[in-house]
């Protein structure tokens, strides 16, 4: 560690990545300092705050009131209770704050110095912190860092368009007040496509906007029709190839106007097109550090910039926007600066069979290649599929279906890509990614053994490959 710097890593940017690097590294014996402006968000950027927690909190919320309806089927009687939205938001606020201390706690006492402070790089070495002093005037300090390591993640995007003053993001959605009984949803990525199904679950009418051909662009085709199609039988109003053309205050409400002439009134407008890296006003700029036609920062394989001193991870790169990917980017980062931990090779990152999850209703899990990517790459691929009503909905009088779904290397009898949509669609597929990362065969899934009665003994029991399209 170099005694000519005040820091041996300085990282800007409290959330998910930037924690876990600045404890990790910290742990390893460096001098680790972390800047992060909490204002009224706590430590553990969008994740903790405004993105994945309280949003998986939310959808289970949604669930429960499709389950009291579906409890009737398994001899429960009574009424439905009511929703208590208020509730809902101050018990999540407290979960979070509890999240917020523990990520606080995770990192002083590893050692790290935390500044709540607006941070920005001054030169391949140089921070300037902008903060408030105790009688609320404005502070400045600077220091030096061997190394500087940029984790500020991104933030929701909204076009400029007439009426563009009423809409609200995913950042101001969970304290929205009061609760929408009418909820306009533009965009049909995995944010918008679970917010629509989250409060249509809890009670919305909820009208969803997307001016593509299908929500959920990147995903396996049939994936993302099978639900679409779930989610508008559950109650979502989806409109497809439906462009914003303005938003205007009435006293109905606010009248969302459509390409074409139509329109829909809403209590609230929730823009969902889209995230941007956070780099404004970071001084990347003047110091010469390369950005992309998007504003993310531009990283090697060893996630370092163009210049040396400075490295980057997590959304701010524009990646893959996932936090366990930040997680795993950290550790690489900490190895590569400081060290692996005793015993251990250094850590490594590969982006080719990352699982992930959408937390619509029905949910989405998948690991590996949709169909058409993994065409393009393998070539000829074989495809098993099996849809069907969940064991539970025989009885509960849903008419929710699930689907899942194999893409296998004809070549090689790799399985490259594994999809699901329907309960608990993560849960199952985090396991099967550990198989697809060993390079499972087809072979290997029909030799397992499946549990049953459950929806994941699926992906080991079906023989039949779907027949090649014509």
């Amino acid at each position: 560690m170099s005694a000519s710097f005040d820091f041996d890593l300085f990282v800007i940017g409290g959330g998910s990545g930037g924690v876990r690097a600045a404890r990790i590294a910290a742990q390893r014996g460096a001098r680790v300092a972390l800047a992060e402006v909490l204002g009224n968000d706590g430590l553990g950027g969008t994740c903790v705050n405004v993105g994945c927690i309280p949003k998986k909190l939310y959808s289970f919320a949604a669930h429960y009131g499709e389950a009291f309806g579906e409890s009737h089927g398994f001899g429960w009687e009574g009424d439905r209770p009511t929703f208590n939205w208020a509730t809902l938001k101050a018990n999540r606020a407290r979960e979070i704050t509890r999240l917020n201390g523990i990520y606080g706690n995770l990192l002083r006492g590893s050692g790290v110095t935390v500044f709540e402070a607006f941070a920005r790089v001054t030169g391949a070495h140089g921070i300037a912190l902008s903060t408030l002093n105790a009688d609320g005037s404005p502070g400045h300090q600077e220091f030096t860092a061997k190394h500087i390591l940029i984790a500020t993640g991104g933030t929701p995007h909204v076009p400029h368009f007439v009426g563009r003053e009423h809409v609200i993001t995913s950042n101001e959605i969970f304290d929205l007040e009061p609760f929408p009984q009418r909820l306009v949803v533009v965009g049909g990525g995995y944010i918008a496509s679970e917010f629509a199904s989250i409060f249509n679950g809890l009670g919305s009418k909820v009208t969803q906007l997307y001016r593509g051909d299908q929500i959920l662009r990147g995903f396996d085709d049939e994936i993302r029709h099978f639900v679409a199609a779930e989610m508008v039988k559950a109650g979502v109003d989806l409109h497809l190839n439906a462009g914003v053309v303005d938003i205007r205050q009435t006293d109905q409400g606010l009248r969302v106007e459509c390409e074409g002439g139509a329109r829909v009134m809403a209590d609230a407008v929730l823009y969902a097109t889209g995230r941007v890296p956070n780099v404004a006003d970071l001084g990347l700029d003047a110091v010469g550090v390369a950005l992309g036609a998007k504003g993310e920062v531009i990283v090697n394989e060893h996630y370092q910039t163009n210049v040396p001193s400075i490295f980057a991870l997590g959304d701010v790169t524009n990646r893959l926007q996932l936090t366990p990917v930040a997680l795993g980017e950290a550790m690489v980062v900490v190895d590569q600066l400081f060290g692996p931990a005793a015993g251990k090779a250094p850590r490594s990152m590969a982006y080719e069979f990352v699982p992930t999850a959408v937390f619509t209703h029905p949910s989405i899990g998948t690991v590996g290649y949709s169909e058409e990517k993994a065409r393009e790459k393998f070539g000829e691929v074989t495809i098993f599929r099996s849809e069907f009503k969940a064991l539970k909905h025989t009885l509960s009088g849903s008419t929710e279906r699930t689907l899942m779904k194999l893409v296998v290397d004809t070549k090689s009898d790799r399985v490259v890509g594994l999809h699901m949509v329907g309960a608990e669609a993560g849960e199952i597929v985090q396991g099967f990614a550990v198989a697809l990362k060993a390079g499972a065969t087809k072979a290997v899934f029909d030799s397992t053994i499946g549990i049953h009665p459950t929806a994941a003994e699926e992906f080991v029991t079906m023989r039949e490959p779907r027949a090649a399209p014509q």
